[in-house]
């Protein structure tokens, strides 16, 4: 069934008006994107900090109606809503339907990460390097994976699992997005892992993954005003915001046991010298590694 796609130029001070308006007039999903997704300098987002739902400044807003909608009819029930809403920039096309997960899932293929740690579509044989005694396999559904191992935050922090010995291990995954680092901790042998994250769609994500791994009974997951309280330990990784790592240096350093490892990322370069200064109140050492243009924080809480 083809649709009509809307697409819109808008500012993020902009954003709310837009989408209430577009909601008002029927349409069946609206995506955000940046406006400038070309430009190379232009600020990068990855994931949102707790409490927070950054957009880039100038977003261009695409929206789906039924393929029989009238395109006149949309812009005036847009003005109707709001007359103060910019819609010279509007533009219409007819899209076709097609296999949006299929379409996704032919351009996500199994991934390494360290010597045994692998992330492998759902519905994919194991690659021949995975079939080794001690593979630590993630399973995945694209249908409701919002981290796959494809961004480089995310291989950071998959990596130094990898090296680490959980055997026995408790793991917090703060950020868990899809569950993908408490997932791979537990395959690659921690006894549990909590997963916080202020979206209640990533939990779902994360227990629909963890299901899927045969790890849901060792599984734990939390908004972050639901996680019980005081309790650390002795493996942490949280990929975030650098500006979401900054505020909540306090928080994420009291849940690390003493001696305990923690693992930071969702960092740009050249966003890692303060915060290097920040954790160093109760790490040491501290050390960084880099992918593309990102970068991993790690270390070692004082006793």
């Amino acid at each position: 069934m083809p649709y009509l796609e809307l697409t819109l130029p808008c500012t993020e001070a902009q954003e709310s008006r837009y989408q209430t308006a577009l909601d008002d007039v029927g349409a069946l999903a609206v995506t955000l994107m940046d406006a400038h997704a070309e430009a190379p300098d232009e600020q990068a987002i990855f994931e949102p900090g707790v409490g927070e739902t950054p957009l880039w400044r100038e977003l261009t807003l695409t929206a789906l109606f039924p393929g029989d909608a009238v395109p006149e009819l949309i812009l005036l029930a847009l003005e109707a809503f709001d007359p103060g809403l910019e819609l010279g920039g509007a533009q219409f096309r007819s899209v076709e339907d097609q296999d949006w997960e299929r379409a996704w899932m032919d351009q996500f293929q199994p991934m390494q990460f360290g010597r045994r740690t692998f992330i492998v579509p759902w519905n994919q044989e194991l690659p021949a390097a995975a079939q080794i005694a001690d593979a630590a396999v993630v399973r995945l559904d694209p249908g409701l994976a919002f981290g796959t191992g494809t961004h480089p935050t995310t291989a950071l922090c998959l990596e130094w699992l990898d090296g680490l010995d959980l055997a026995g291990q408790r793991v917090l995954d703060f950020g868990c997005g899809s569950g993908i680092l408490a997932i791979a901790a537990l395959k690659l042998g921690a006894s549990s892992a909590v997963g916080v994250d202020n979206d209640p769609q990533a939990l779902t994500a994360s227990a629909d993954n963890a299901q899927r791994n045969d790890v849901a009974a060792q599984l734990s997951v939390y908004l972050p005003q639901d996680e019980p309280a005081q309790k650390t330990y002795p493996v942490v990784v949280a990929n975030i915001l650098a500006s979401a790592l900054d505020a909540l240096a306090p928080l994420l350093a009291s849940r690390v046991q003493a001696g305990g490892r923690i693992a930071l990322s969702g960092i740009l370069q050249g966003q890692e010298t303060e915060l290097l200064d920040r954790y160093a109140t109760w790490f040491e050492p501290l050390h960084v590694s880099t992918l593309e243009d990102w970068v991993r924080i790690d270390g070692v809480r004082r006793s």
